[in-house]
């Protein structure tokens, strides 16, 4: 090894999760280099830099898309963190999403927002899309609901012209029972049926909340409505992914072949901001909670907002939703919680400030009764 490791970054720009890997491989360099890094824009079917083959550099962290520049790879003999899933079998190890996790918290995200119908639109193109799929499918199934769905590349076909494939999506939208909830297994997806949506006059939200995954800020908020989507932790795993490889070059020692992160949550927009209860009141207490639950209002303070005595309220959301207003002000709070530990360094004082818990030391215990960890250790497993 040379006295500054030298490291080429193949790793696609042309998406946000791309952006994201490259900004926390320089978050680590900058706190533990110097490297020397090799880099350029890139998307995913970018050729493989004829120069790297005889390149004496100490290590190349990369997304690999097809097997030709896997083959290049494995040809340079340098040690390789590979930063995507693909059909592939590669023999590199990998950092990444858990994308049953993904699928997980769209089905939740819908599920607590009162929603009795789904739906699914995925790409087969991709293992990990299909695992997506599986988790949001099995998530539904234990709380008793089933999802349709649509495959929008069917093994061993191909996606048919842009107004065919379009006409068609309509169609299928059309038919799907409403309300309903749709989980577009990637941004792309989700941007195509919010467009297919509005072409049937479907209402967005109303009668079809889409929620997509990776959070793509491009096609999101480009999208009308812009789209819901689930986060991905890419500076997560750049910064693991480079602290890897270079424990990898200076003991000479690989890492683990599978490192998996959990994604952040899903990052809520039009397509998907609405509570889906036929109950208006329910409704209206509903929207009531996730508008002022941090702000420390009490279960008389919802009833009243409703309308409803105490007691009604209390069997209304129960039969509804399954949580009373009380188990649903919690709920809240604590997803308040667990976003500002993830995306702040705030202390607990001002985070229990503003998630509406009155006390820190009940907000801490409680948080270790109801996820098994602190705060504390939240934090550093879900930072972004």
């Amino acid at each position: 090894m040379s006295a500054i490791p030298q490291v080429a970054v193949l790793v696609d720009t042309s998406r946000s999760y791309g952006r994201d890997i490259v900004r926390g491989i320089r978050r680590y360099v900058a706190e533990h280099g110097p490297w020397s890094l090799y880099m350029e824009p890139r998307d995913l079917r970018s050729s493989f830099p004829d120069w790297l083959q005889n390149w004496p550099g100490d290590g190349i962290l990369a997304r690999t898309v097809d097997a030709a520049l896997l083959r290049q790879l494995k040809a340079t003999k340098l040690p390789v963190i590979e930063l995507r899933t693909t059909v592939l079998k590669h023999p590199f190890p990998y950092v990444g999403m858990d994308n049953r996790i993904v699928g997980e918290r769209v089905a939740r995200h819908f599920l607590d927002r009162g929603f009795r119908r789904f739906a699914c639109y995925l790409d087969t193109s991709e293992r990990f899309f299909v695992e997506r799929w599986e988790s949001y499918r099995d998530t539904l199934s234990d709380h008793g609901f089933k999802a349709e769905l649509l495959q929008t590349v069917p093994q061993g076909g191909r996606r048919p012209r842009w107004d065919r494939h379009q006409r068609q999506l309509a169609d299928w939208l059309s038919s799907l029972e409403k309300p309903c909830a749709l989980f577009a297994t990637n941004d792309q997806l989700g941007f195509w049926a919010l467009d297919a949506a509005r072409r049937a006059g479907i209402s967005v939200p109303e009668q079809l909340a889409v929620v997509g995954a990776e959070n793509d800020k491009t096609l999101c908020e480009t999208a009308w409505p812009p789209l819901s989507s689930v986060q991905l932790r890419g500076q997560t795993a750049g910064y693991a992914a480079a602290r890897m490889l270079d424990d990898w070059i200076r003991r000479s020692a690989p890492p683990a072949k599978k490192t998996l992160l959990p994604p952040a949550d899903v990052v809520v927009r039009q397509s998907s901001d609405i509570v889906a209860v036929e109950d208006q009141r329910v409704a209206r207490a509903l929207h009531f909670i996730r508008q002022r639950a941090a702000e420390g209002v009490g279960v008389d303070d919802v009833a009243r907002e409703a309308a409803l005595s105490r007691s009604s309220l209390e069997r209304r959301m129960k039969r509804m939703i399954g949580r009373s207003p009380g188990e649903e002000l919690i709920r809240i709070r604590f997803s308040h919680v667990e976003k500002l530990l993830a995306l702040t360094d705030l202390t607990l004082d001002a985070i229990a400030d503003r998630a509406g818990f009155r006390h820190t030391q009940y907000m801490a215990e409680a948080f270790r009764q109801r996820h098994g960890i602190t705060p504390g250790e939240y934090r550093r497993r879900n930072k972004l």
